[in-house]
Parts: structure tokens; sequence; C-alpha cells
């Protein structure tokens, strides 16, 4: 495993993490493979996955709980556990309630790093930021971040946070290049660690890059998953966190992180 710089908190955490959308369901709970997807999540932390990311809103909170149980035989010290606040619970009075919901789901004390999901219009984001700073005190969160933000947003929350905001998760992957037009370099210049989502474009590859990734994965020896992941990762400030639903897909994901060391990816 490599590991990057929360923000500028001196923490490390793990570069490659592991994304749970729809583990364990999407917008409605599935139980039709909890014991699977528990023993899943259990092999991927042994396998070195102890960066985690969920969300209440991931299979109405059903995602969470699954987490929760599958965390139980490990240190807690040694897990990086994300998990985001739908933009409805936004209010003073909401957040605290929908993290505490997050906390009982995740059988945790605390989450290390918490974010608002989506930014919401109608809420102040200083209503919010402080009802998070507050859990922060409490001891409940340990960081707090955004989710899905523009620059203009991001930079809005950063100006009324009492707390530092140490992340913003957003799409970005080698077809989705929005955030290097202006978000990604403000990252970088301000010590922000930026989160690639859906990092693997495993049904939706254009042609030129699909002959550029092939390409690279000839010259590699790996697959074009790989090359996408190490893309990612060889980026200043950026982590990473995609979804694995097999032992196979973890274990191919892991060794992207080989490739950094001599890897270059001209686009």
């Amino acid at each position: 495993m490599i590991f990057k710089e929360l923000g500028s908190t001196g923490e490390n955490i793990p570069a490659l993490g592991l994304g749970t959308w729809g583990i364990g369901g999407y917008e409605a709970p599935d139980h039709s493979r909890d014991k699977q997807t528990i023993a899943l999540l259990e092999e991927a932390i042994e396998m070195g996955y102890t960066h985690i990311d969920t969300a209440e809103y991931y299979a109405a909170g059903h995602t969470e709980e699954l987490i929760g149980e599958a965390i139980q035989s490990f240190a807690r010290e040694k897990l990086f556990i994300v998990s985001k606040v739908w933009p409805t619970h936004l209010s003073s009075k909401d957040l605290p309630k929908a993290l505490k919901g997050s906390l009982k789901r995740l059988n945790t004390d605390y989450i290390d790093l918490y974010l608002i999901h989506w930014y919401n219009p109608d809420i102040p984001l200083k209503e919010s930021l402080s009802a998070m700073a507050e859990m922060k005190k409490l001891g409940f969160i340990r960081h707090i971040g955004v989710s899905n933000f523009n620059t203009n947003q991001l930079k809005s929350a950063i100006a009324v946070s009492s707390e530092p905001i140490v992340c913003n998760q957003v799409l970005y992957n080698i077809e989705d290049r929005e955030p290097e037009k202006e978000l990604l370099p403000f990252c970088q210049k301000n010590d922000i660690t930026l989160t690639a989502y859906s990092p693997l474009r495993r049904k939706v590859i254009s042609e030129n890059v699909k002959n550029i990734l092939e390409k690279a994965s000839r010259k590699y020896n790996v697959s074009i998953y790989q090359i996408m992941l190490a893309w990612l990762l060889s980026k200043e400030r950026v982590v990473t966190i995609p979804k694995a639903a097999s032992v196979e897909h973890l274990k191919e994901n892991l060794q992207s992180l080989e490739l950094l060391e001599n890897f270059e990816l001209k686009l």
C-alpha cells in the first residue's frame, strides 16, 4: 500500500481505498448477499484495504451496517472510515442525528472523515460546517470535508468553516477529467486531498482513450484498469476508492500500486 497525507493534517492515509456504493443495495437495502459481502469486506481489510468509503445514503444505511459487521474483527485505530451526510440532513438539528445514525450502523464510536455528500443551496454552509465542527470537538468525527463540490463551492466552505476542509471527493477518472481544469490545481495548491470516485469506467470508454490504455497495458503488462488506477494515483494529492466485487478485483486493483515507481502515461 502507498500512503498520502490527508490535507495538511500530518496524517497519512491509504491512497487506494475501497468504495462501497452498490454493496448491500443501491437506493434500497438488498440483504440477499449479506454473508458473502461481510466476508469480502473482511478479506479486503486483511489485504490492506483499511481506507473504506461509505455514506448514509448507500442502500438506505445498510451498506454502513455491513461495514459495521465486517470491521469488528479488526483494531479500530488501524482503519480509516469515511462516511457522508445526505444534503437533506445538513441543518444544525439534523446533522448530529444523521451522524449518530451512521455511528450506530457502523458500530463505531467515531468516523475518521465525515463529508457533506452534496452541496445544498437551501441550507447555509456555515450552519452545516459549524455542526460538523461541534461533532468533531465532541470526538464523534476526526476530520471534515465535502463531496461533489465545485471550486467555488469549496472556496465558500473553506471561508466559513472553523475547522480545516481536508478533502473533496468528486467524480474523476481518465474519461471524466473536469477536475483538472480548476478543482484539482486548487486542491493541490491549498493542500486539500482530492478523492476520485468511480475511477474505473468499465462499461463506457471512448475509442481514443481505449487505444491509449491498451498500448500502455501492453507496455507495462497489466490490465487497462490497473493503468487507469495508476494514472490517478500518480497525481499529487489524489487518492481513489474503486469498488471491487470479488477477491480477484481486489487483488487486481492492489497490483496497480506496483506500477507507480516508473509510471508515465501521456494523454
